[in-house]
């Protein structure tokens, strides 16, 4: 698989990764460098892809690669009910992209970093 190796360890990029896909899945935008953002894309759009299919084996793959995070608490009723970040994406996300074949990510250019100059995006659903 080719890709960008961002300067890490094959265990601390695929941590990355990881994690920056999750937070997009659980905000629906981030700001990040842009070599950062074309990587994760790849990730969001097969997470996306696997929640569109629904089966029990590509929810226990977006299981085993997204981190397990809560990424909404509410009340309703006098009940709390917990949204986990897997929970979005089978639910909402598959539903929101049903009819749309590929492409769920938008990365918009906002301008070099001050400390580094580093390009910084920002990626976001669509």
């Amino acid at each position: 698989m080719a890709y960008r190796k961002l300067g890490r360890t094959s265990s601390q990029r695929k941590a990355l990764l990881r994690s920056l896909t999750t937070e997009v899945l659980m905000n629906e935008r981030i700001e990040t460098t842009e070599a950062r953002a074309k990587e994760v894309r790849k990730f969001v759009d097969k997470m996306i892809t696997l929640a569109k299919k629904g089966d029990l084996s590509s929810r226990r793959r977006a299981i085993n690669f997204l981190r397990n995070e809560i990424a909404d608490a509410r009340i309703e009723e006098d009940e709390v009910i917990i949204e986990r970040v897997t929970d979005r994406l089978f639910n909402e996300y598959a539903e929101r992209y049903a009819d749309r074949n590929g492409g769920y990510t938008r990365i918009s250019k906002k301008g070099p970093r001050r400390g580094d100059a580093a390009m910084m995006v920002i990626i976001e659903l669509v």
